[in-house]
């Protein structure tokens, strides 16, 4: 029979296994680097582990994860801008790259190129949104987060989400030609 604490730590490891790809797609598309991403994912998970005892469940594991993730974001952001020395594209994505995150095995080639200017298009769209507005379009339309869990992940009220959200479709839109 296995201990409370192998459980938990069992728990903990189902909790990484399951939702580490969700954390790390949100902060990759937040941040745009690839290293950025892949160490505040790391971050999120061991803060996540230090206070694994201590989560009561009053959200999913999801949306608690992605509250430390955002929390995470905006603590990196908050100090970048003390550390105006370092180049911001040092180690960008390439927006061309975007494409390959999407499956499209069953697309012809003209249709893979369409969609990759399309993607590059959107990403240039939420770079010119503002931190929040950025993050609620993430978080709804990147992990498909409903408007409760947003919430809960944001700490923000509903009617908060609700208008950054707006506004965030309403720019991104614009910037596409009212086309998205």
């Amino acid at each position: 029979m296995a201990t409370a604490e192998e459980l938990a730590a069992q728990q903990f490891s189902d909790a990484v296994a399951g939702y580490r790809p969700q954390i790390f797609r949100f902060l990759l598309a937040s941040t745009r680097d690839e290293d950025l991403a892949e160490t505040l994912t790391q971050e999120c998970f061991l803060k996540a582990h230090r206070s694994w005892a201590q989560f009561r469940g009053d959200s999913s594991v999801m949306t608690w994860l992605m509250r430390i993730a955002i929390n995470l974001q905006k603590d990196h952001w908050r100090n970048r801008r003390l550390q105006f020395w370092r180049q911001a594209t040092q180690h960008s994505v390439d927006l061309d790259e975007a494409h390959d995150w999407l499956p499209s095995a069953d697309r012809t080639p003209e249709e893979r190129l369409l969609a990759a200017e399309r993607v590059s298009q959107v990403w240039q769209a939420v770079k010119g949104l503002s931190e929040r507005q950025r993050t609620v379009f993430l978080l709804r339309y990147v992990e498909e987060m409903d408007m409760k869990e947003i919430v809960r992940a944001t700490g923000l009220n509903e009617g908060t989400v609700k208008a950054h959200l707006s506004r965030a479709l309403a720019r991104v839109r614009a910037r596409l030609g009212g086309t998205l």
